[in-house]
């Protein structure tokens, strides 16, 4: 019963320290909060230019990332939102198909709000959304975002080297 108990707290928190009489486990669990959505390096990284700034972004293997990544290479003005993240709308419904009713964002995440069917880049953490969806994350660089007004940006897929 104790294990069913522990796999129980394991599956609903993000961070977790567990004890059992004489001994204490930490378990980590991954950020991807998407049971389909599997980290993909090899093909799906994206450039985001943002004036002077050059960033990389990592995607993740998902139908709304696929969509998305079908209409780059994009040219978009940001505009803050909630001084939490910057918001553009996107020329293109995506699929919504497999997506989890709701996601907690964190600093770097590129999302879609399928409500609204925009794209959201975070760059300060923000508590669970209902229709949000994770697209990727942006491996560093988050303080060109944090600015105030609108942010003009590229966005294009890097072409990876096959040989």
């Amino acid at each position: 019963m104790r294990m069913l108990y522990l796999l129980f707290l394991i599956c609903t928190s993000s961070d977790l320290i567990a004890c059992d009489l004489d001994k204490c486990i930490s378990v980590e669990v991954p950020h991807i909060e998407n049971s389909n959505d599997t980290l993909n390096t090899d093909s799906m990284k994206l450039k985001i230019t943002v004036g002077e700034t050059v960033l990389t972004a990592t995607m993740y293997d998902n139908p709304t990332t696929g969509d998305f990544i079908s209409l780059l290479p994009l040219t978009l003005t940001l505009k803050d939102f909630n001084s939490t993240e910057k918001i553009s709308d996107l020329p293109e419904k995506l699929s919504v198909k497999d997506a989890p009713a709701s996601y907690r964002p964190l600093v770097g995440d590129i999302t879609l709000y399928a409500p609204w069917g925009n794209l959201a880049l975070f760059y300060k953490d923000f508590g669970y959304s209902n229709g949000l969806i994770l697209l990727g994350k942006i491996d560093s660089g988050m303080e060109a975002f944090k600015v105030s007004g609108t942010v003009n940006v590229k966005i294009e897929v890097i072409v990876q080297n096959t040989q």
